[in-house]
């Protein structure tokens, strides 16, 4: 296993995946979602530490744990994309791959979700993979770990 674990951060209502709009997001939970990231890490030797907060103020903290104490971020921001200026300054002063991801393709959505401020900190955007978009994630940092 790699020294240090690979962070998977997601955002405001990602706890209801599953139930909420499944329309859009699908029918999968973040458990579920949770179990695919992990198996895909340990393929590269990776460990994960995945977590979900509705509050932007957690998620600002663990980036911030994330600077020191991960090999890579991939972070689904939700709805905190759009307009988290906290959460862009926390990303900005990260020296590991950052890879945003989003279930849904933002950009044929509301206007107001074309607009991140998470994407100019971003290594890499993944959007309207559904929830395998964490999974391309993780590639992604083992990609620039030189791991794949």
């Amino acid at each position: 296993m790699n020294e240090l674990p690979v962070y998977v951060l997601n955002g405001p209502n990602l706890n209801t995946l599953g139930t909420r709009r499944p329309e859009v997001y699908g029918h999968a939970t973040l458990t579920d979602v949770e179990a695919n990231v992990r198996a895909r890490a340990q393929t590269y030797g990776l460990d994960v530490v995945f977590e979900q907060s509705n509050y932007e103020g957690q998620i600002v903290e663990w980036i911030q744990q994330a600077r020191t104490q991960a090999c890579g971020i991939v972070i689904n921001p939700a709805a905190l994309t759009h307009y988290s200026v906290a959460i862009h300054d926390a990303l900005e002063m990260c020296e590991v791959p950052v890879v945003e991801v989003h279930i849904s393709n933002v950009h044929r959505r509301e206007a107001f979700r074309h607009t991140s401020f998470v994407s100019p900190q971003a290594t890499a955007v993944i959007a309207g993979a559904g929830i395998l978009g964490y999974e391309f994630g993780v590639d992604v940092v083992a990609q620039h770990l030189g791991l794949r």
